[in-house]
């Protein structure tokens, strides 16, 4: 039996991983899904106080709270940033790591840092013209989703905190690197604002050279939500790296 935690990525909610859980818990696992402050069924909390080390809590809180060991710990998109902070704050709690087509920083960035300039600019736009400095959800079409799993996600996504977006994470890279690690590469088709992160994970010289070990890439030719278009791919992958 093992532990798995779930963390979702912008604009997204503990929702997103219900088919996951599911597979889950029928093969006898336990499996958390955290709801990221301000977001899914917290959007009512949402607000300019929110910040990066606000959702590297959630997720330790639930570690803490739920006394967790031996985490296989799944983080998507965004979240790679939270997952990154949680292996160099908690390493020792972690079995796998699993970057689900996430970011992955390098050392003093923030999640905005290896995105282009002009969508650092229209995301902080829309921050500052919001009420509560978060900017909007994409069109679901964007991570390869249709019909009514499309609707589904459009339905359900809500605005992220605009905070999170450009606070540096500092972290040590041996102590990140001591968690195998797995990262999920989204094919079919790429989101765009990944594709820096798809590209640092298979150079060897990455984070000095401490990333290649005890690491290992896999692709799924499906979209950027893959616990939504393939659940059970998905599943089956996080339960090799729990084995």
């Amino acid at each position: 039996m093992a532990n798995f935690v779930l963390v979702h990525g912008a604009w997204h909610g503990a929702w997103c991983w219900r088919r996951v859980i599911d597979q889950l818990q029928q093969q006898g696992h336990h499996a958390h899904a955290v709801t990221l402050t301000g977001l899914g069924e917290r959007a009512h909390l949402l607000s300019p106080a929110i910040t990066l080390e606000t959702h590297i809590e959630d997720v330790r809180q639930l570690i803490d709270t739920e006394e967790l060991s031996d985490v296989v710990l799944a983080v998507h998109s965004y979240a790679g940033m939270i997952g990154t902070a949680i292996a160099d704050r908690m390493g020792p709690r972690l079995k796998h790591l699993v970057y689900v087509d996430a970011v992955v920083p390098k050392p003093g960035e923030s999640w905005s840092s290896t995105q282009a300039s002009a969508t650092q600019q229209q995301r902080l736009a829309a921050a500052e013209a919001s009420v509560n400095f978060s900017f909007p959800p994409p069109d679901p079409v964007v991570f390869g989703l249709h019909d009514a799993d499309h609707a589904w996600v459009q339905r359900r996504q809500t605005p992220h905190p605009g905070n999170t977006y450009r606070m540096p994470l500092a972290f040590d890279v041996q102590r990140v690197a001591a968690t195998p690690r797995t990262y999920i590469n989204c094919t079919k088709p790429a989101l765009a604002t990944i594709e820096p992160s798809r590209l640092r994970v298979k150079d060897q010289a990455f984070w000095g050279g401490a990333w290649w070990p005890g690491s290992r890439v896999i692709e799924m030719k499906t979209g950027h939500d893959p616990m939504i278009s393939e659940p059970a791919a998905l599943t089956h992958i996080l339960l090799d790296s729990a084995a």
